[in-house]
């Protein structure tokens, strides 16, 4: 385990690096353990043979099922979390409202799309469109699918901006108030860009969530990589090493997209570093401004 800080957790102090190290190699011994008795048990099911395992060097079995399956994950995943992310940041911001009315109305649709499980909205969502012909026939699966990950991922990632902007000293606030700033400009120049590196650890997270979830879209046979494994295993009888082998690419696609946070935060930090930390210095602030706009009226 890295000493150092991530976009997952703060840099540990000494302590906590020696329990984190006792940590480790217990769950790493738990795993071999867990996977020795594993591979045993398929062992003596015939399912690590030689005949299980060849269609996956068949170049048509990718094709027609894994890399079809992968891209229906994908660019479901890839829909969901973009317009998740504006509903998120829209609904976020609109909970911190200064009106009340705003903020009850706000607030209602969140958690009411928070309550509602994704599964029974995928379906749901599926029998409407295919009721009423919202879309076309081939697209049915994939519009339930994201607008159902959209909605609830968007209502949760609606509370993980409340909550960031909120954890953000008052004092940034106050001065840009005494600045003159308004309150979509103190919204865009200091709290949001700020909040967004707290944030950042909670929506990968979600993105992630967002990712494994393309999987409920099973139910409505939406032609994701899961679906596509199954039907794979069923096709080959090997429906054990399908699993494994879509499990293994899954387990890729998260690890990417922790990657790809974690670059993304340490070009965040680097360049709040050299701005010099201070997003509220005068300097900073008359930059970003306008040209020409005097920001000590409103």
């Amino acid at each position: 385990m890295s000493s150092g800080a991530s976009v997952l957790f703060d840099a540990p102090g000494p302590r906590a690096r020696i329990r984190n190290h006792l940590y480790s190699v217990l769950v790493v011994v738990a795993i071999v353990a867990v996977g020795v008795v594993l591979f045993r048990a398929f062992d003596e099911q015939g399912q690590f043979t030689a005949e299980k395992w060849k269609p996956f060097l068949d170049s048509d079995v990718w094709q027609t099922y894994l890399l079809s399956g992968l891209r229906g994950t994908v660019v479901a995943a890839a829909l969901s979390i973009v317009f998740a992310l504006i509903v998120g940041m829209i609904f976020g911001i609109l909970r911190l409202s200064d009106h009340l009315w705003v903020r009850v109305v706000a607030g209602a649709v969140v958690e009411f799309a928070r309550a509602v499980p994704v599964l029974i909205l995928m379906i749901f969502l599926f029998s409407l469109f295919s009721e009423y012909k919202v879309f076309k026939s081939d697209d049915l699966a994939l519009a339930a699918v994201v607008v159902a990950l959209t909605v609830y991922n968007g209502s949760v990632i609606a509370e993980i901006v409340r909550a960031g902007i909120r954890s953000l000293p008052k004092g940034q606030t106050e001065a840009a108030v005494a600045l003159g700033l308004r309150k979509n400009q103190l919204m865009r120049l200091i709290l949001l860009p700020q909040a967004i590196t707290a944030m950042l650890p909670a929506l990968i997270s979600q993105m992630v969530v967002a990712l494994k979830d393309t999987a409920l879209g099973y139910q409505i046979t939406y032609a994701e990589i899961v679906r596509q494994g199954q039907q794979l295993g069923a096709a080959e009888q090997n429906i054990i090493p399908s699993l494994i082998v879509v499990a293994i690419v899954m387990i890729a696609l998260n690890s990417s997209l922790s990657y790809a946070a974690t670059v993304v935060e340490r070009r965040l930090r680097t360049r709040r570093r050299t701005r010099g930390g201070a997003v509220l210095a005068p300097d900073s602030v008359i930059t970003d401004a306008t040209p020409g706009m005097d920001i000590t009226k409103k």
